[in-house]
């Protein structure tokens, strides 16, 4: 005859049972935070992309062209955004501000909307922006894949040094830190 009050000899204790979930669950955010870099990061550029944009030329908010090659010379921090990305239109005031903080000591800000222009003039109207913006279209998405934007995620950010070469890239939201960090490195 079995004993009712007798636990099966596989049974775990209270403290052994919270310390099981405890690392169930710290692999689980570690699996997490592993995909979410591996998303995130950009992949390589492909060795003609800095070439590829210089030698491009986009329409600016007003019709004119804007050509690549005349912002070669000094640091540029180009991001790729558009009005229907969330985390784009969270850090373009951020970007703004980082304008007007460096332009002083040389630094351009370019921002390349993918998207359709009376979207982005819309959305002028209501958060106005200091920075210089232009229209990319699809040649931008496509500039932006060579550039490492394998997914063609927004946003996307690549910092290029006075020589027109490749500092830094980020795919996804810019923070104050990223920002501070870069400005010290062209």
């Amino acid at each position: 005859m079995t004993d009712p009050t007798a636990q099966p000899a596989a049974a775990l204790s209270p403290a052994r049972r919270r310390w099981l979930t405890v690392s169930v669950g710290a692999l689980a955010a570690l699996g997490g935070a592993g995909l979410a870099a591996w998303r995130l990061s950009p992949g390589p550029a492909q060795p003609d992309a800095a070439a590829q944009l210089w030698g491009a030329t986009f329409e600016g908010l007003q019709g004119e062209p804007l050509r690549m090659a005349d912002l070669r010379g000094r640091p540029l921090l180009l991001n790729f955004w558009a009005t229907w990305c969330p985390p784009c239109v969270q850090e373009l005031p951020l970007l703004d501000r980082f304008h007007a903080q460096q332009r002083g000591r040389g630094w351009q800000v370019l921002g390349l909307a993918i998207d359709q222009p009376a979207n982005v003039h819309k959305f002028l109207q209501r958060v106005p922006l200091q920075f210089p913006l232009a229209l990319a279209g699809l040649a931008g998405s496509d500039i932006g894949r060579a550039l490492g934007n394998e997914r063609g995620g927004l946003p996307f950010t690549v910092l290029f040094a006075a020589d027109g070469s490749i500092l830094k890239r980020k795919m996804g939201e810019l923070t104050a830190q990223d920002l501070d960090l870069w400005a010290t490195l062209a």
